[in-house]
């Protein structure tokens, strides 16, 4: 996938482009948030993203995060369409027993989160981010080949014209660097309901 039709909403002070693969080093203090539970917003984190009208396709990425190591330290798969629509998919660090693997969706200005827990040794993940319309399909998997649905949502905003791709941030006081490789543009792999 030719990396040169993405585009940065806020691009990171420190990244490498080489052929199809994206390394980014996170800042400390930056993040994905809007207001549900915690009271705070948070829309600091770099995002890397194509755009398209397409309604029915499938992006797929693999994340890579052997520094993570501190506690809500994050990469995966975004849509941002702007600070009060967007979804996310990843791991966040918490601590040396465990981390989180979920997804937010933000509609209208507040966020939610639906997490399971996962070992803290899992250090890569592939993500494939489907789109059918106006409602979108986020997949994980450990290998590439078997796919495990994490989430079904829908974007109240996320019916035309939408920016999709990745994204990494460092909520607390931390850096590391994620690295995004064997990404993908393929036709919609989330079938139809019948």
């Amino acid at each position: 996938m030719d990396l040169k039709k993405f585009v940065w909403t806020r691009e990171p002070d420190k990244y490498e482009i080489d052929g199809d693969v994206l390394k980014v080093t996170t800042k400390p203090n930056t993040d994905l948030w809007q207001r549900t539970y915690y009271g705070f917003q948070n829309d600091n984190a770099p995002v890397f993203q194509m755009e398209t009208e397409d309604k029915y396709f499938s992006f797929i990425v693999k994340t890579s995060f052997e520094d993570s190591h501190h506690r809500f330290d994050q990469c995966g798969i975004v849509i941002y369409l702007d600070s009060d629509n967007w979804l996310k998919g990843s791991i966040e660090f918490e601590n040396e027993e465990f981390q989180h693997l979920g997804s937010v969706v933000t509609n209208h200005g507040y966020s939610d989160w639906a997490t399971t827990e996962i070992p803290s040794d899992v250090k890569s993940m592939w993500y494939r981010l489907s789109r059918r319309e106006d409602d979108y399909c986020i997949e994980c998997s450990d290998d590439g080949a078997r796919w495990k649905q994490m989430r079904v949502c829908h974007l109240h905003e996320g019916a035309g014209k939408i920016k999709f791709g990745v994204y990494a941030c460092s909520p607390e006081d931390s850096s590391f660097t994620a690295v995004f490789s064997n990404i993908e543009l393929t036709e919609c792999a989330w079938k139809a309901h019948e």
